[in-house]
């Protein structure tokens, strides 16, 4: 097959921990030919199909250093590749939403691409928990400061964050004394500008903020929790959280299992839920990560499970 990844340019790649070259290096091992462009790649013109302009066609070289070759680089309509993988970072911002939009005229011309492009948009990665109220902790989500300000008087630890943010970037925690909590929603909020989430702080935390990956609407068999370190709040990897691997608790499972399926019935191939405690506080479906931490510490094949689904999802 052939598999186009549309994805952040490959050379800012840390391919030890990186899942999107996890998949392309399984897939690569059972003999599916490799193309890689980015979103400003993508182009349609009246009376032809989306190309991606420059698409690098790479052979994997197994050097840690230089760990790919390209072979070739070509103009590759994308309803001509075996299926698409649209693999490209957060933010969730005006050109992410303009390339799915893009990328569903590819699917109107005979691409397959997975995520679906409108379940992208359909499900951005802070709000997408809304459709699941009965699993997630107290939340507001506002323009209105005196609103999180009542919010905070009501549950008087919260989580502040932007709707756009990923990698932990922008979290605030305000404790009962409201210590610099006007700042923050200025910071944030814009002066009713910019909208917010706000969570009640959950210290379940400090034992993992837990990511669970959902494969065809099937949950991975264990999760990667995210331990904060030191005097950090968040446990994100970005933010030097600590990566534990674990089975998932009944809870997780209960979890999984129930938002798994209807997820995958919108056309999610792979979803990536952040749990913690018993709480889902985010639904990742842009880029999910944490294959190779999971592989490397419990040695389930996280890229192999998706490559399998992958496979499945085309015959």
């Amino acid at each position: 097959m052939d598999l186009l990844f549309v994805a952040d340019p490959i050379e800012s790649f840390k391919i030890h921990k990186d899942s999107t070259f996890a998949m392309m290096r399984e897939a690569a091992r059972r003999g599916h030919r490799l193309h890689v462009c980015e979103p400003r790649d993508l182009v349609w013109k009246q009376g032809a199909r989306v190309v991606a302009r420059a698409a690098r066609t790479l052979v994997l070289t197994g050097d840690a250093e230089r760990w790919y070759e390209v072979v070739a680089t070509q103009e590759l309509a994308l309803a001509d590749a075996s299926a698409v993988l649209m693999r490209k970072d957060p933010p969730f911002d005006a050109e992410f939403i303009y390339a799915t939009h893009l990328l569903q005229q590819a699917e109107r011309e005979g691409a397959r691409v997975f995520n679906s492009p409108q379940a992208l948009r359909d499900h951005p990665e802070k709000l997408a928990i809304l459709a699941f109220a009965q699993f997630i902790g107290p939340t507001l989500v506002t323009r209105d400061a005196a609103a999180i300000r009542a919010f905070h008087a009501e549950q008087r630890d919260i989580i502040l964050k932007p709707l756009d943010g990923m990698g932990g970037m922008g979290i605030f925690r305000v404790g009962p004394d409201g210590l610099n909590l006007g700042s923050i929603i200025e910071t944030l909020n814009q002066h009713g500008a910019t909208t917010v989430m706000v969570q009640r702080y959950l210290p379940e935390i400090v034992k993992g903020d837990k990511r669970i990956l959902l494969i065809g609407g099937v949950p991975v068999p264990f999760c990667l929790a995210r331990i904060p370190q030191g005097s950090e709040i968040r446990g994100n990897l970005a933010a030097g959280g600590k990566g534990v691997a674990q089975p998932l608790s009944a809870r997780d499972r209960e979890i999984a299992e129930a938002i798994g399926p209807v997820l995958a019935a919108r056309g999610l191939l792979l979803v990536g839920l952040d749990v913690i405690g018993d709480c889902v506080t985010e639904i990742n479906v842009t880029s999910p990560t944490c294959f190779q931490e999971i592989t490397d510490q419990t040695g389930f094949d996280v890229a192999a499970r998706f490559i399998d689904a992958l496979e499945a999802a085309l015959a």
